[in-house]
């Protein structure tokens, strides 16, 4: 079992006793989500199940999902489901390591365009593919993708 799945794990067993139903709920939609994946890696020969880095991934889009829907629960004056999508965010964010700050990004992306060789905007998805694949879960690919157009155009 991967050292990401055992934390899930194990938050969830420690979440149960201390009767915390928004860690409860929000940890057992992860472990719901990563079994999903894992079975869909099954015909592909991936008996094992996914990686932590895909485990990463996935914490990092159950992110953006709950970003997306804070938008629009905000824009229909539903504060109350905001805080709960925002409450959700607080307890994934304890899974990824620590998130590299603005300047660490743009030294990072310096280094990957130098790296790939990156000479313009057409090389921007070598260099984000780059970063993706060193850096998930603890990085902003948003921003990452800002700071790599800004660096390319």
């Amino acid at each position: 079992m991967s050292n990401l799945r055992t934390r899930l794990s194990e938050a969830l067993k420690d979440a149960l006793r201390a009767k915390d139903e928004t860690r409860v709920s929000t940890v057992r939609l992860l472990l719901a989500g990563i079994k999903d994946r894992d079975i869909a890696a099954r015909p592909s020969g991936n008996a094992t199940g996914i990686s932590d880095q895909e485990i990463l991934n996935f914490c990092q889009s159950a992110i953006k999902q709950r970003q997306d829907s804070i938008a629009m629960f905000e824009q229909g004056n539903r504060k109350d489901l905001a805080d709960k999508e925002n409450a959700e965010i607080a307890v994934i964010k304890t899974f990824l390591p620590q998130q590299f700050g603005d300047a660490e990004i743009a030294v990072l992306a310096k280094q990957e365009i130098a790296a790939t060789g990156a000479a313009g905007m057409k090389d921007m998805g070598k260099v984000m593919t780059a970063l993706r694949a060193k850096y998930a879960g603890q990085m902003d690919f948003g921003k990452a993708s800002n700071v790599v157009k800004g660096l390319l155009g």
